[in-house]
Order: C-alpha cells, then sequence, then structure tokens
C-alpha cells in the first residue's frame, strides 16, 4: 500500500527566480523574458511573492475562491492608515470584496452592466470619438494619448452615469485624482484624494436623489433599482459603485486603447483590414486585448493555507497570475507570438479581462469602447505610422499603457 506524500512548502521550493532587471527593461523585452520563462515553469519566485505563468494555472487561481485578491492590501502596503482612504472594512469596494459579500454585489448589480446597457451607449460613443478626431484629421499628425485616449472615456462614464456635459470636466479632474492612490507617491497626495472623493461623493448623493424621484435610462437609475428577494444597494453602496466604475473604467479604457493603436501601427496591414471591414471589430478587440493587454497581471494571497499542485502555500502568501504570459501560451493560443484580428478565436478566452469572481464588471462597456473606436481610428487615420518621441509607463506600473504616443497618418 502506497503512503500519501506530504504536500511541499512553497518557500522550500528550488524555483526560478523573476529577474528583477525586468523592471528596467522595454515591455517587450520584458514581455519576451517573461513569456521564456513561462516555457520552462508555471511557478517562479518574484520580488514579494511568487509569479504564476501559465494559462492553465492563473486560471486556475482566478477562479479558487481561497484566493483573494490582493487590492484590498494596496492601502496596507503603501503604509496608508486612514480609515477614509481604506474604506469601510463591512461594506467593501466591489473591486475587493469577498465570499458572500462579493456574491451579493454582483448578483444585485449584473443587469445594470450587461451587454444591452453597453449597447445603448454605442451611438454617443461614435460620437465622442469623430468629435476627437475632427480637430486633427486634416493634419496628419496627432499624439494619440493626449488627443484621443485621455479625454475618451470620460464623457461616457458620465453619459453611463447620467451626468450632464457641463459636468465632463468635474468628472475627469476627479477621476484623475482618486487613480492618485494607485500612484508610488500616494502618501504625498492623501489630501487630493480624499478632497476628490469628498466631492465626487457629494455630488453622487445628489444625483441619487435626484434618480429617486426622477428615474432615467442610466446606470444610476438601474442601480437604485436593483432588486433581489427584497434586498437593494443602501446609498453608500451606491456610492461605492460609483466610485467603483470610475476607477474600474477610466485608466483601463484609456490605456488599453492607446496599447491596441500602438500594436495596430506596427501591423498596418491589420489597420487597412480593420478600416475595410469595420464588421471584424468584434474580434480585432479580443485579439488585441490577447496580443498587448492593458493589464498585464494581477495580484492575489491566500486567504488560509492552500494546497495546489501538491505545494502548500500557507496563508497571507501573495502570488502574481501572469494575464501576459497566460495570453502568450502556445498551448491554449496556437501561433500566440502572431497578431492577426482575421484568426479563428481559440476556444479558450484571453485573460485581460480576467477569469473567476472578479471577471471584469464593466466587460462588456470596455468591449464596446473599444469595438466601436478602433474601426473609426483605423477608417479616419490611414496609413498610421508611430512617431519619434513614444513614451511607456514603467515596466511595473499596474495598469500599462503610453505616456506619449505620437503618430502620423495620411490626412
Amino acid at each position: 500500500m502506497g503512503t500519501a506524500t506530504s504536500p511541499t512548502l512553497v518557500t522550500e521550493m528550488d524555483l526560478p527566480v523573476v529577474d528583477p532587471s525586468l523592471f528596467e527593461m522595454s515591455h517587450q523585452d520584458a514581455l519576451a523574458a517573461m513569456t521564456k520563462l513561462a516555457d520552462d515553469t508555471w511557478i517562479a519566485r518574484s520580488l514579494f511573492g511568487y509569479s504564476i505563468l501559465s494559462y492553465a494555472d492563473v486560471t486556475a487561481v482566478l477562479r479558487d475562491k481561497r484566493w483573494h485578491n490582493a487590492a484590498s492590501k494596496i492601502p496596507e502596503m503603501r503604509g496608508i492608515t486612514d480609515p477614509e482612504l481604506i474604506g469601510n472594512r463591512d461594506k467593501p469596494s466591489i473591486l475587493a470584496a469577498e465570499g458572500d459579500v462579493h456574491t451579493r454585489l454582483r448578483r444585485l448589480v449584473a443587469k445594470a452592466f450587461s451587454p444591452r446597457s453597453a449597447d445603448r451607449l454605442r451611438p454617443f460613443m461614435r460620437e465622442v470619438m469623430n468629435g476627437l478626431i475632427d480637430p486633427i484629421a486634416a493634419s496628419g499628425t496627432a499624439d494619440i494619448v493626449a488627443d484621443i485616449t485621455e479625454p475618451y472615456p470620460i464623457p461616457i462614464i458620465c453619459e453611463l452615469l447620467g451626468a450632464p456635459k457641463e459636468d465632463w470636466q468635474l468628472f475627469s479632474r476627479w477621476a484623475e485624482d482618486v487613480l492618485r492612490v494607485f500612484n508610488a507617491n500616494v502618501l504625498d497626495e492623501l489630501d487630493i484624494i480624499k478632497a476628490a472623493r469628498k466631492e465626487l461623493n457629494q455630488y453622487t448623493m445628489q444625483m441619487i436623489s435626484e434618480r429617486r424621484n426622477d428615474p432615467r435610462e442610466d446606470l444610476l437609475t438601474d442601480l437604485i433599482a436593483a432588486e433581489e428577494d427584497g434586498d437593494k444597494l443602501d446609498a453608500e453602496e451606491l456610492l461605492m459603485m460609483v466610485n467603483a466604475v470610475i476607477i474600474g473604467g477610466t485608466d483601463t479604457t484609456r490605456n488599453q486603447l492607446g496599447c491596441s493603436v500602438a500594436l495596430f501601427a506596427e501591423h498596418p496591414d491589420q489597420w487597412k483590414l480593420l478600416a475595410d471591414d469595420p464588421d471584424i471589430a468584434p474580434r480585432a478587440v479580443e485579439e488585441s486585448m490577447r496580443h498587448f493587454g492593458a493589464i498585464r497581471g494581477t495580484g492575489r494571497f491566500a486567504s488560509e493555507d492552500i494546497v495546489y499542485r501538491d505545494i502548500l502555500f500557507p496563508a497571507g502568501t501573495f502570488i502574481f497570475p501572469s494575464t501576459a504570459t497566460g495570453n502568450r501560451d502556445q498551448g491554449t493560443f496556437p501561433g500566440a507570438e502572431t497578431f492577426d484580428i482575421r484568426k479563428e478565436p481559440a476556444g479558450s478566452p484571453h485573460l485581460t479581462l480576467g477569469s473567476g469572481i472578479h471577471y471584469c464588471l464593466g466587460a462588456w462597456l470596455a468591449r464596446a469602447e473599444l469595438q466601436e473606436a478602433l474601426p473609426i481610428l483605423a477608417r479616419r487615420m490611414p496609413d498610421l505610422k508611430l512617431a519619434d518621441g513614444v513614451q511607456w509607463k514603467p515596466p511595473g506600473t499596474a495598469i500599462f499603457g503610453p505616456d506619449k504616443l505620437p503618430v502620423t497618418f495620411t490626412p
């Protein structure tokens, strides 16, 4: 009779190490190095824990509810102790909630983030994108970041929530200031972040009060109406959802659109194909998110002792599932190194929008924004080429993308 073997403690394993110099490399070189590492191992030791590299293993841990989202640990890891910024532990943001709390919130708000709710904004998305291109169309030059990707999401978020056009600039400032919580120098900017949150919450409470008396066809009305078996979101949860929409739907869209345009600029045949056949946009969006996603990884920590693949991860262990290497896994995506929007979709979804219970809540909205933006850009900016002066965010940035993306095109 055989005897069961005890799992091996992860700290005692002889594992390959993620080279810290990756954080000094260009994003292409860093991805190439990580992809090469993923060919040899599914797990590697990294600076703060363990990187998970293969598609199957990334998917498995993201779908395992014992691994909790590390977003809840970010304030603590950055030395933030202010209760206003840590949030209500009893009513956490949907971005960080776990277990029954998360299940309840997702169940209540799921319909408000449906494909139908995203589709009703498509005409407005086209209007915004054309309005951004109009001033630069005749010049043949642009900075895609400053001219297109930075200003694109805020009007859509405002329209989604039901905020009027005259308040777009307000929302743009609040979004910029609230998102400072992810900056490296966050401790120097706490007062700015708190002031923005306070102003945004006051504004949102006023909107909630108005929508209770005057329901409209917008997200806030949908969230107020959301109910199941007598359960509804309270005022604090409504505020949290608006904050989550701004945090989750601003920088992600800006950076993914920037990454996608840069990718197409390096593949002019694909750009022309998209311009000539806008119906291919859904496939083009999925392929560009797989090939060059703005979210290249995420963080999880063990909420209890976890045994996975006969390895014991003690409670509190941090892991970093690499969605970028998962998206380049040849076993899941044959020809993964090739960018081709005509490619038949693989049987498995890409990982840029996540997997498991924290799968991107705004996935349908993000898809719609990209599906509407990219064909218009391809049609109105033919012969797109990258110009001198392209600058990228540092490789370790949570939401990656270009800081500057100068291009030329045929006017």
